[in-house]
């Protein structure tokens, strides 16, 4: 049999915390009363050295994400620099951008620094949406994608799971991704943190498979990804996702919580016989 390939991510917090949004589930948000440690974007030589990292690591693609609802000139320009030095010292690394809702212009301007694929998850069903958040619409986040397909720019589009909606609600997501066609979708599970109002409950191992298969139904040209929840919900049978169509994982941590050790995931992956991909298809 031959090995199975599957694609490794990463994440750079570029900047954390510094946000007026409402989001429920996030601990970003100005209404979180998690302890988190907030800063503004970083030096460019300190994202290189993650850049390296994630890639000594077998990372392929490398998010740049950044705190706050939406692009403006000054942050696009940061971005981009930013872009366009981890693409000319870490050329390996296909580089995603994630830095909320933005123009056509400005994502021009992140394709052209080197940008290969731009992440803006819808999060959640349209008709769910005010429940979580009421500070932007669903539709702006819609129309980011929308924005992002017009320049060229791959997408990688998804949503979380677990925040109280209703399977119609996980229907009407999906549908909506359907739409459109994203290159790769992250599924996230909501992780219980201190600081938020969603309660402690997680989601059950068996409904969170559910979800994977559901995923991979509807979208089934997509990479689906397995992002933020991963560890803490599925446990030891974490690796068992790729058995659902699952083609990708974050390595290391997410924004504001711990994830596993870069290392310790490649090991368990070589072990198990998984070989990783060096470029997009």
């Amino acid at each position: 049999m031959t090995p199975k390939t599957i694609m490794l991510c990463a994440i750079s917090s570029l900047s954390c915390g510094i946000c007026d949004e409402d989001c429920a589930y996030c601990t970003q948000s100005k209404i979180s009363k998690a302890k988190i440690t907030r800063h503004d974007i970083k030096n460019v030589e300190t994202v290189l050295e993650e850049a390296k990292i994630a890639r000594a690591n077998k990372a392929l693609g490398f998010c740049l994400v950044t705190s706050g609802a939406r692009l403006d000139d000054d942050k696009t320009e940061k971005v981009a620099k930013i872009a366009h030095a981890v693409s000319k010292n870490v050329p390996e690394l296909m580089i995603i951008a994630c830095n909320g809702m933005a123009t056509s212009e400005q994502l021009k301007e992140l394709k052209n620094a080197g940008v290969f694929s731009y992440n803006h998850n819808l999060e959640t069903s349209r008709e769910f949406f005010s429940k979580i958040c009421t500070t932007h619409t669903w539709d702006e986040r819609f129309d980011t994608n929308l924005n992002a397909k017009s320049v060229g720019l791959e997408l990688c589009c998804g949503g979380i799971y677990g925040l109280g909606e209703s399977e119609d609600d996980r229907i009407s997501l999906r549908n909506s991704l359907k739409k459109l066609e994203p290159f790769s979708s992250p599924i996230n599970f909501y992780m219980p943190c201190d600081g938020l109002g969603l309660g402690s409950k997680i989601l059950d191992v068996s409904e969170a498979f559910r979800i994977i298969d559901d995923t991979k139904k509807a979208l089934p040209n997509t990479h689906i990804m397995i992002a933020g929840g991963r560890q803490k919900v599925l446990k030891d049978r974490q690796y068992e996702i790729f058995d659902h169509g699952v083609s990708a994982i974050v390595l290391g941590d997410y924004l504001t919580q711990k994830g596993e050790t870069m290392d310790k995931d490649v090991y368990e992956l070589t072990k198990l016989g998984y070989k990783f991909a060096t470029k997009c298809h």
